[in-house]
């Protein structure tokens, strides 16, 4: 895709964003570049917001960090879902069980359905 010549909001958000899992991450511009698949150039703009980016750069770029997609679109900043959903991404994974079981049982019933929903379509 073509480098924008001005960044467009929401980019400029998602790149700022990768742009901080990475110094986060303590990686170089090139080594998330090089774990992701990607050249230097287009990550540099994707963290610019001068380049759009398709679902799967933005899934490799989570892979390279670690990280979920999702929390390459989730801005703490911005309202307290975003900060709950960073807050959990810093948990070791041994504590999520634990953590996914406490606010199951602090949720309404109606918050759970779907989940219970889902999880019997699988089976």
């Amino acid at each position: 895709m073509p480098r924008r010549k001005t960044a467009a909001p929401f980019t400029s958000k998602i790149g700022a964003r990768i742009r901080a899992l990475r110094v986060e991450r303590n990686l170089s511009l090139a080594q998330l570049a090089d774990a992701g698949g990607l050249s230097k150039g287009h990550l540099s703009s994707v963290e610019h917001g001068l380049a759009a980016i398709t679902v799967e750069t933005l899934e490799r770029i989570a892979r390279a960090l670690e990280a979920l997609p999702m929390d390459l679109v989730t801005f703490p900043e911005e309202d307290d879902r975003g900060r709950i959903a960073d807050i959990v991404r810093r948990l070791p994974k041994k504590d999520l069980p634990k953590l996914r079981r406490e606010m199951l049982a602090r949720a309404p019933a109606e918050a759970q359905a779907p989940t219970r929903r889902r999880a019997s379509a699988r089976a």
